[in-house]
């Protein structure tokens, strides 16, 4: 594994989700109770931008339909999501943000969701 610096500190305010690339593969970074976090940009129900949603207690919320999935976990807290979004390890050193990704990631990940619908 490999941590790629994906932002600078500053460009994840407290409750916000942005979009961001580690090489093709592309993330969601959101900043929630102080702590970072990253987690795959597509939703697992009908593939929304997790980056276009909104942060709340239990986790990332879909604009699209309304799931949450748990940030550190990717296990969707609430409907219509079932199944999981993957989540990526996180450091913040020196005002930036690294995620660690390994070259399968890259390659899975790269540009759009890749992985079925359910």
């Amino acid at each position: 594994m490999e941590f790629v610096k994906v932002a600078r500190s500053g460009q994840i305010p407290e409750g916000y989700v942005r979009r961001f690339y580690a090489g093709e593969l592309e993330i969601a970074v959101a900043r929630l109770r102080g702590t970072a976090y990253a987690t795959s940009n597509y939703c697992t129900h009908l593939d929304c931008l997790l980056s276009s949603g909104k942060l709340v207690d239990e986790g990332i919320g879909c604009s699209c339909h309304g799931s949450v999935f748990d940030l550190e976990s990717g296990e969707p807290v609430c409907p219509p999501a079932t199944k999981p979004i993957r989540t990526y390890p996180v450091k913040e050193e020196d005002g930036e943000i690294f995620v660690g990704v390994t070259p399968e990631d890259i390659a899975e990940g790269g540009p759009r969701r890749r992985n079925a619908v359910g």
